[in-house]
């Protein structure tokens, strides 16, 4: 029987919704696939076609606020803001999008952003940093800055971006107003290098 776009969208919800109620209930480290295809009432295998990691999911759900981050800053007015601001804009409404599943991000991250993991086409860390430093590198060219942006400018907005994103994951202070203080210093610093490529490029 062929199974229809609607109900594979329903199935593919379903499972993020039960592994997320499993990921904030019984914490990352403790929650299995074969746990979440039960609650979901499906088999393991069907839950494989649809994510075949624990990563895989969490990912999906990064994947989705970033998305929504960058299509909420396209859509609303700005009057004239800096560069370190629009950049500020968009990353904090993606953390926004993503506080509800802070307590079990920082574990998930360890492994879809490691520096040793795998990389490939396909893997969830590579695809959601493709997408994101697309959208960057687009409101920085609106500011002035032309392509292509070096590798080592890209390396370091990378960078600064995950260390960013882990404090914010353990931020416990009012506001998280430590971590507002980071985000800023790290794109004055990423902007001010942005700057030196361009004397460079000059001399």
């Amino acid at each position: 029987m062929r199974i229809t776009a609607e109900a594979k969208a329903e199935t593919r919800q379903r499972i993020l919704q039960t592994a997320t109620d499993l990921f904030q209930s019984q914490g990352w480290q403790n929650t299995t696939t074969r746990e979440i295809a039960i609650t979901a009432g499906i088999a393991t295998g069907t839950l494989f076609n649809y994510f075949p990691t624990k990563e895989a999911i969490v990912a999906d759900l990064i994947a989705d606020a970033m998305k929504r981050a960058g299509e909420g800053f396209y859509a609303a007015e700005r009057d004239a803001n800096s560069l370190e601001a629009d950049l500020f804009t968009l990353i904090w409404s993606g953390f926004s999008k993503l506080r509800e599943f802070r307590n079990f991000l920082g574990p998930a991250m360890e492994t879809i952003f490691s520096p040793l993991a795998r990389s490939s086409a396909g893997s969830p860390g590579d695809a959601i940093r493709a997408d994101h430093l697309e959208q960057v590198d687009a409101i920085v060219t609106t500011h002035g800055f032309p392509g292509p942006r070096s590798v080592v400018a890209v390396q370091l907005y990378w960078t600064l971006f995950l260390g960013v994103f882990a404090f914010w994951v353990e931020d416990d202070s009012p506001g998280q107003e430590d971590t507002l203080a980071l985000l800023d210093r790290s794109l004055s610093l990423f902007v001010a290098s942005l700057g030196m490529v361009d004397e460079r490029k000059t001399q």
